[in-house]
């Protein structure tokens, strides 16, 4: 596992009314603090990748649909230093993954109905000074095909 990665594998609790999931909870060992929640989505077969912060870290997690969830450690004096994690996100195996800054990250919908995620930030985002650093999704240096 990427260094400062984690997973904290999620319970989808039903009852008769339909169903409830706690995805990030103040006294997780993954919480830092809170910046932000958002949600978005992608399209089946789309990528969405690759990207990094310098400041803040990620959250994410797949309320419906599937995710492929792919992490590239491109930290020269990380133990984990191009290492790279894939996880595979839906309500069939919930989990939220925790992404430190400076790891690149991304997604693609594996579903065919459109992914829909939800991302809890540790900063808000700063529209004059996004932290936000791509990388084409197939063009780059990074060993990961999203065509698998």
């Amino acid at each position: 596992m990427i260094e400062g990665v984690k997973v904290k594998k999620l319970k989808i609790i039903p009852d008769e009314r339909g169903r409830l999931m706690e995805i990030l909870r103040s006294d997780d060992e993954a919480f830092k603090k809170f910046g932000q929640v958002y949600m978005t989505t992608a399209y089946p077969g789309v990528v969405k990748a690759w990207h990094y912060h310098k400041k803040q870290d990620d959250n994410f997690t797949c309320i419906s649909g599937k995710m492929r969830l792919a992490l590239y450690d491109a930290r020269p004096k990380s133990p984990t230093y191009k290492e790279v994690n894939d996880f595979i996100i839906s309500l069939e195996d919930p989990m939220v993954v925790t992404i430190p800054k400076l790891v690149y990250h991304g997604f693609k919908c594996i579903s065919d109905c459109e992914a829909v995620v939800i991302n809890t930030v540790t900063l808000p985002y700063n529209y004059k000074e996004p932290d936000e650093f791509r990388l084409d999704e197939y063009d780059n240096d990074i060993p990961y095909d999203w065509r698998k």
